[in-house]
């Protein structure tokens, strides 16, 4: 843990895919949203075809387990389940909307 004992959350990505832009724009969501929460967001150039985000040594995605790239709501979501459960997330969080139409 970094930062006054705060979760790290590491994203390893492929820089041969190109993925850098995509892990550094999910680590910028995290931060904005768990300014408080959050001690290091790392940023991981890794081996070929990975995409890994874990919060201290809990996975929380792997692009080959769960299939592709998580969208930053789902993203989100994992992470606050893990380091701080009691955290809304505001409209994003909303699981299942009563008075939409279907």
């Amino acid at each position: 843990m970094a930062n006054n004992n705060k979760p790290r959350v590491s994203i390893e990505y492929c820089p041969r895919c190109r993925w850098m832009l995509r892990a550094a724009w999910l680590g910028q969501e995290l931060l904005t949203t768990f300014e408080n929460e959050v001690g290091e967001v790392a940023l991981i150039p890794g081996e070929s075809a990975v995409f890994l985000i874990k919060v201290n040594d809990v996975t929380v995605w792997d692009r080959k387990v769960d299939g592709g790239f998580p969208e930053a709501k789902v993203l989100k979501q994992r992470v606050r389940d893990i380091i701080v459960p009691e955290k809304s997330l505001g409209h994003s969080d909303v699981k299942e909307c009563k008075t939409c139409p279907q």
